[in-house]
């Protein structure tokens, strides 16, 4: 298991401040530093435990740093992972948090150059549509799976040394290409947002009152943080689209089969959509 001397989090919300709780409390790191934009909030994070010590100075808190984490939206990663690499060593570890991959890489190999070999991508399957270090806890990883992303220019060990940091955290590990993993998570994670706004926007206010479980469930990421997502989105889009695209095809299944009174039909892709999900399990 690794321990470190230190480690710097840039970004410290929900993902960020989960990161700083479980390094702290399974005792992996003997420093681990909060960085952001405003005072108020990096002291909030700390008080309630996310972090050990918090600054608003990029380059003193990454300073002497063993691994950074960038847990910022994914618009900013590349700027910020660009200026990590100023200001750490060249055995300093920088990873991510994003949940797009392709076009953060190869921002930072453009921005980087051979320092980029630095930085391995992660991507958490871990999280939820409340935000803010008050929403941190130490297990969000524990049996959760991180996708590690290397690019072309990452060595074998930093990639195995950013693998042993989530499983350090109680993560599980996949390795996949920045674009396999975007065209993945475009399916299993970008799509169901959209598929959730769209619900939400389609019920009138006056209905909510008769909105159960169903409907509460089905919309629950749409409660996310708009500006994130709008990001996530464009980050993704093609990928995106694609899998837009492939959801209409479904949908106009379902919606011919109830139009033409194929109750055979209806209840073949209802089946089928429910092995699907049974596969899943709770």
């Amino acid at each position: 298991m690794p321990n470190f001397d230190k480690v710097a989090i840039i970004g410290v919300g929900l993902l960020g401040g989960s990161i700083g709780k479980a390094l702290q409390e399974r005792e992996l790191a003997k420093e681990v530093i909060g960085i952001g934009r405003y005072k108020g909030k990096l002291s909030h994070a700390q008080s309630i435990g996310t972090v050990t010590e918090a600054t608003t100075d990029l380059a003193e808190g990454v300073a002497g740093a063993n691994v950074v984490v960038v847990c910022t939206p994914v618009e900013t990663v590349a700027d910020q992972v660009a200026q990590v690499l100023e200001h750490v060593g060249p055995d300093c570890l920088v990873t991510d948090v994003g949940s797009t991959k392709e076009a953060i890489i190869r921002d930072i190999c453009e921005k980087c150059g051979p320092r980029a070999s630095q930085f391995v991508g992660s991507h958490p399957l871990a999280g939820d549509h409340n935000t803010g270090p008050d929403f941190s806890r130490a297990d969000l990883f524990e049996k959760r799976m991180v996708v590690i992303t290397p690019s072309d220019q990452n060595e074998l060990e930093p990639t195995v040394k950013i693998a042993e940091f989530w499983h350090a955290l109680g993560a599980r590990t996949i390795l996949l290409q920045a674009d396999e993993h975007d065209a993945a998570l475009a399916v299993t994670s970008h799509l169901p947002h959209a598929l959730a706004t769209a619900l939400a926007l389609t019920t009138p206010q006056e209905l909510l009152g008769l909105a159960a479980t169903g409907w509460a469930d089905t919309t629950r990421v749409a409660a996310a943080d708009s500006t994130l997502w709008r990001q996530i989105f464009l980050a993704n889009r093609e990928q995106v689209l694609a899998a837009l695209d492939h959801f209409n095809v479904q949908l106009t299944a379902l919606r011919t089969a109830i139009a033409t009174d194929d109750g055979d039909k209806l209840e073949e892709l209802l089946f089928e959509g429910k092995k699907i999900r049974d596969a899943l399990g709770n």
